[in-house]
């Protein structure tokens, strides 16, 4: 490839990144929170699936695409939600539950979803900040799905929030010592589920991206293992917000190669750039699960860390 073709990748990995990460981001952002509260969510899955069949369909029976993110929301809270009660029950298993879930959301998913897989949904809105080019390259690297910055946002307040505010003080203490929770009179069942739902709620929100922005549509397929990935992420941006932001953005941007190289004429080994994302995430476990690095940071509640 000539110096053209290589910018012109290197544009398109980029505004890729975005456009790919922003599920990556939230679902992320989500998985953080309820971590930090010391409960673990697998079924982050089915959340994201569902939330983003809610969404679309939100969307495409009000006519609103902002209706159908708010839906999405509600409707990966309301999983979450269930995930959280469960779980504080006597002897129930956060693994167990959350994979149960996984497929409970992914079925209803798929059997409310059929009617939706063809009609034509309101899709999010986005920036073009690429204007001022007279690139194509460019303009399209740089127009930004309008829940990019409401995530950016987000990772700066949810990483505000837990190091400087007293709720953030009580979800980390209830996730590193439940005894020193319970002695300072805090519920470490409340406060776990509500971390857990509002994980949920950030969660949804990335299927919302999903089924609204890109690839905006909604099909059974749609999600393609990015809820178990975002658990990856959690783990290799080391239970930290601002590092969840740029874990999404190199696996979104892992993502986006493999299209990037065929819009420059490189068609060969394409199902293999598709599958560095998931080359990536295993890479990412293999080499956090050294014994002196795979705690470093984990919330000392967590069932990997007993």
């Amino acid at each position: 490839m000539d110096a053209q073709a290589w910018f012109d990748v290197t544009l398109a990995v980029l505004g890729g990144a975005i456009r790919v990460g922003t599920p990556f981001l939230f679902v992320s952002l989500g998985e953080c929170l309820t971590e930090k509260s010391g409960r673990i969510n697998l079924g982050l899955e089915g959340v994201l699936v569902l939330s983003a069949m809610a969404g679309f369909g939100g969307s495409y029976l009000s006519g609103s695409a902002w209706v159908g993110v708010l839906l999405a929301g509600f409707v990966g809270a309301l999983l979450a939600l269930l995930h959280g009660l469960l779980c504080s029950l006597d002897r129930v298993s956060d693994v167990a539950t959350g994979i149960a879930l996984m497929l409970f959301g992914a079925g209803l998913a798929f059997y409310l979803g059929k009617p939706l897989i063809q009609p034509q949904a309101p899709q999010i809105p986005a920036f073009a900040l690429g204007g001022w080019s007279d690139s194509s390259a460019v303009q399209s690297a740089l127009t930004i799905n309008a829940l990019f910055p409401l995530g950016v946002l987000l990772a700066v307040l949810l990483h505000v929030g837990l190091a400087r505010t007293r709720w953030g003080l009580l979800v980390r203490m209830v996730g590193d010592s439940s005894d020193a929770a319970r002695a300072l009179g805090a519920s470490v069942a409340g406060v776990r589920i509500a971390a857990t739902t509002a994980g949920g709620f950030i969660a949804g929100l990335g299927g919302a991206s999903l089924s609204l922005y890109y690839p905006g549509s909604w099909n059974e397929g749609l999600s393609s293992g990015q809820g178990l990935i975002a658990v990856a992420l959690v783990i290799f941006a080391r239970w930290r917000p601002l590092a969840c932001l740029g874990a999404a953005l190199l696996f979104g941007g892992a993502g986006a190669l493999g299209p990037a190289l065929q819009s420059v004429g490189v068609s060969g080994y394409y199902h293999l750039f598709n599958a560095v994302p998931y080359a990536l995430t295993l890479l990412i476990l293999l080499f956090t699960c050294s014994p002196h690095r795979a705690i470093r940071g984990a919330p000392a509640e967590l069932g990997a860390t007993r």
